[in-house]
């Protein structure tokens, strides 16, 4: 029996939000780590030209 609309409208709200959450979750984890991993890149590439 297939779901009425206003269930398969309430699962895509659903998804939806869940994406959000997600999305602002992985933005404040780089918002957070970003210096530190800027920082590490550049360690790493100052290693590779033979810099440091």
């Amino acid at each position: 029996m297939p779901k009425p609309s206003n269930e398969q409208g309430q699962g895509l709200v659903e998804y939806a939000l869940i994406l959000v959450l997600v999305a602002v979750v992985v933005i404040v984890i780089l918002a957070l780590l970003g210096p530190a991993i800027g920082e590490m890149v550049s360690s790493i590439m100052a290693t590779i030209r033979g810099d440091g």
